[in-house]
């Protein structure tokens, strides 16, 4: 690992402990290999790791749940297996709320609403569908969303909260209600975001911490040079 790595993955450091690290992701970084072949954020985690404590064998660093590649924000991953364990099941069991923020250029007709559909992933495509329910594979989707901003130039920022954490989720579900996020060509947008990002960012996490059992509160801004995310900070 080149000392520049180091040092960006080091600035990406929200929260650590004996048991967990959480990263703010920058969008086209990946958190686990894919068929791209490159480097994704859990083997850097594990180098990163390695030197910092200046351990001689291998260093364990798994990833607790996942965002897409043009997606920044916050992403949790566990520094033990005992972590790992109990916060992978935290999260299939909907115990750590997450919050994000997204932009889009049409703004929702109503300025909060809950969101519930039935969602479908086509593989090949890697690409989820809103269909009707009962359709085979299908599985249902909800979140919350509100209005928290308006941009000068006519783009609306939402606040999104997540029950479910469906494939593709948000990008399906607001592009569904005619709201697609600025530069998701796959789900409507028109036009793509010059360095290859979606404007959706996860901003928040709330969990009960695995082993310590208290409650931990963690929020991010995007490290971003984006214009539009700095006005709306």
């Amino acid at each position: 690992m080149t000392e520049e790595v180091y040092k960006m993955l080091h600035s990406q450091v929200v929260y650590e402990d004996n048991h967990i690290i959480v990263l703010n992701k920058l969008p086209g970084q990946i958190v686990q290999g894919d068929k791209t072949g490159d480097v994704c954020l859990t083997d850097l985690l594990k180098d990163y790791l390695k030197i910092k404590y200046n351990k001689p064998g291998n260093v364990f660093c798994g990833l607790v749940h996942r965002l897409d590649r043009p997606v920044s924000g916050l992403v949790m991953f566990a520094k033990t297996d005992k972590a790992l364990t109990r916060l992978t099941k935290m999260v299939k069991d909907r115990k750590v709320n997450k919050t994000y923020l997204a932009i889009v250029k049409n703004a929702p007709k109503t300025p909060s609403a809950t969101l519930e559909n039935y969602i479908k992933k086509n593989e090949k495509q890697n690409k989820s569908y809103i269909v009707k329910e009962g359709t085979k594979d299908s599985k249902i989707a909800v979140l919350d969303y509100s209005v928290v901003g308006y941009s000068s130039g006519g783009y609306t920022l939402l606040e999104v909260h997540l029950h479910t954490g469906r494939h593709h989720q948000i990008r399906t579900q607001l592009s569904n209600i005619g709201s697609p996020i600025r530069g998701d060509l796959k789900y409507g947008y028109p036009r793509s975001n010059p360095d290859g990002s979606i404007s959706l960012h996860s901003y928040k996490l709330e969990f009960e911490h695995p082993i310590k059992k208290e409650i931990i509160t963690l929020e991010a801004k995007p490290i971003t040079k984006d214009a539009l995310w700095s006005a709306f900070f």
